[in-house]
């Protein structure tokens, strides 16, 4: 046979060795098979390759807390494909919370390696056949019952913080029978899940366990990361999101893009004063509509919630706004909802906003600023043991990371209509034109001696 080289195409240093036949098998499948590894950086090798636990032992699990673009992907591909071509012939997983996070891996170890010494399928799973029998299957733990029932040699949990606890159940009785090692990567998200409490129990030094964190600086010292784009993402993204995907510290709050800890700063009554911007997130299907009004300093003085037909809809929000700016979500049945505002209303400075997975990232990061640097607030504290529905929806928001960048919605069964009418209020107050002549004239006349109110002219 000749020799075949597996070759990784992301760098231009390389280890080299070659495996050792072990049996008849071994001798015809990987013969003269040269392997030339890709230099992980320090961090990488020894959270992935060469993990030890608390006794000095080599570690059947790995668990690394790893920063966003650290080389936790790639180090765990590069490591679940020498397993395997080492390995006897069977199943070697690499299982993701959905098919598409999957297919992802499965397309770099495609690309890494030398089409002669392996067989790639997409359909009907992604799998990768080698030589000797050996079948690397990339799976979803969407439907955790389809994961039991095979043995598997090795298996890598990606993006483990964000699958289902259950999956990972089904994925350690796969291992029972051949006591395969397993490597376990992903973000920090949160203290709520089973990923943070096996990243505990790894710490403390439980036998088999290795513990491993690898943030942003490690791979900036290694020259995979660039520290320019590392202070980017810390000036773009909300503290809490930043702290999170970049040096993986888990907040106490699963998630949340503005931090319980913000939210309860910003808790205030009703301000009385009047309102210089609006934000309204119309209602679709079985959820309300909402219109916020913010006062000069940024303070919620006006909320109204309701679930009517949209001619009563379009009549009441035409009579509350009049001719203070507004942005209005006009996201599907919200676009024509905006035209007949703005057709109906003569001198309005009612402007539309899209929704899209782009925009919405935008203006819920414009809104955690604002929170975060107490620039704006949420109808609070709690009264008779009650929380205002839009501190319950504000404490509840999450953000989820996606190839595309990071998605912020309510949770399952939630709603976040009060959370999209305040961040379009925030973005109204802070980057429509009329509105920035309103706050103007209101600071203006706010100073006059012995005043004691705001009068905003318009």
């Amino acid at each position: 046979m000749d020799t075949n080289q597996i070759k990784s195409s992301l760098s231009d240093e390389w280890d080299d060795f070659d495996y050792d036949a072990e049996d008849e098998t071994d001798d015809v499948v990987r013969e003269n098979i040269q392997l030339h590894r890709l230099k992980l950086y320090p961090k990488q090798d020894e959270a992935i390759f060469y993990p030890r636990d608390i006794n000095g032992d080599e570690a059947r699990y790995s668990v690394i807390e790893a920063g966003t673009k650290t080389g936790k992907t790639v180090g765990c591909i590069c490591w679940l494909f020498e397993v395997a071509l080492h390995g006897p012939p069977g199943n070697y997983w690499w299982v993701a919370p959905v098919s598409r996070q999957a297919a992802i891996a499965f397309r770099r170890m495609k690309s890494f390696f030398n089409r002669e010494v392996m067989t790639p399928l997409l359909t009907p799973v992604p799998t990768i056949t080698l030589p000797g029998g050996q079948v690397i299957w990339f799976l979803s733990g969407e439907d955790p019952d389809n994961l039991y029932g095979e043995d598997v040699w090795a298996a890598v949990i990606d993006e483990a913080s964000r699958l289902r606890e259950e999956a990972w159940h089904a994925v350690r009785s796969t291992l029972t029978a051949t006591r395969g090692p397993m490597r376990f990567i992903g973000n920090v998200k949160g203290r709520k899940n089973w990923f943070y409490g096996m990243a505990r129990r790894a710490e403390r030094g439980e036998p088999g366990y290795s513990y491993h964190k690898i943030v942003a600086a490690d791979a900036v010292a290694a020259k995979v990361l660039a520290a320019e784009e590392i202070e980017s993402a810390k000036r773009d993204l909300p503290e809490q999101v930043f702290k999170e995907l970049y040096l993986a510290e888990a907040s106490d709050d699963g998630g949340n893009p503005f931090g319980l800890q913000h939210i309860e700063k910003v808790l205030h009554p009703l301000s009385m004063a009047p309102p210089v911007a609006w934000g309204w997130d119309l209602a679709k299907k079985h959820d309300f509509t909402v219109g916020i009004g913010l006062d000069i300093s940024g303070r919620v003085c006006r909320f109204h919630r309701w679930q009517l037909p949209w001619k009563e809809t379009i009549k009441k929000i035409r009579a509350i706004t009049m001719r203070i700016p507004a942005y209005v979500d006009s996201t599907g049945v919200g676009d024509p909802i905006v035209e007949h505002l703005q057709d109906d209303n003569p001198g309005h400075r009612i402007e539309e906003y899209l929704f899209t997975p782009q925009s919405k990232q935008k203006l819920m990061e414009g809104l955690a600023v604002a929170i975060q640097n107490e620039e704006t607030s949420i109808i609070g504290p709690t009264i008779h043991g009650v929380k205002h529905v839009m501190q319950l929806e504000a404490e509840s928001f999450e953000y989820v990371l996606t190839r595309t960048g990071v998605r912020y919605s309510a949770p399952e069964g939630f709603f976040d209509d009060c959370t999209c009418a305040h961040a379009l209020a925030v973005a109204a107050k802070f980057n429509l034109p009329q509105a920035l002549v309103i706050s103007n004239s209101a600071i203006i006349a706010s100073r006059r001696p012995g005043s004691r109110t705001a009068r905003v002219f318009t």
